[in-house]
């Protein structure tokens, strides 16, 4: 059985029209998009908001999916990276996860060519 992976990445809101554009470009058919909140290292930042300082924990996010043959893995992985990359703290992260089986709805075509 040919395997598929499932990448997940988090990234900055203001990046996903390049990632997209990218992912487009490198023959991803099929992504979900979120959005989302969350932190990582950074911890979110304090602002003063009347006079009193705010804690603003969870940061804006887009969460970007995507399921690809192995063999596509390490192209979209570097489209993400080069797309999604500002070179600052809060960039985001790439999750990559073995899938069991894909099955298309429609018509019941199963894992690789149901992608």
């Amino acid at each position: 059985m040919p395997s598929v992976k499932k990448i997940e990445g988090i990234i900055r809101p203001g990046k996903l029209e390049s990632l997209l554009d990218e992912l487009e470009h490198c023959g991803v058919s099929g992504l979900t998009v979120s959005q989302v909140m969350g932190h990582g290292k950074q911890k979110g930042y304090a602002e003063l908001y009347r006079g009193k300082e705010i804690r603003v924990r969870l940061l804006p996010k887009v969460k970007v999916e995507t399921v690809v043959a192995d063999a596509q893995v390490a192209q979209v992985v570097e489209t993400f990276l080069r797309a999604a990359r500002t070179g600052e703290v809060g960039d985001g992260k790439i999750f990559i996860s073995p899938v069991e089986q894909v099955i298309q709805i429609r018509n019941g075509v199963r894992d690789e060519e149901a992608l």
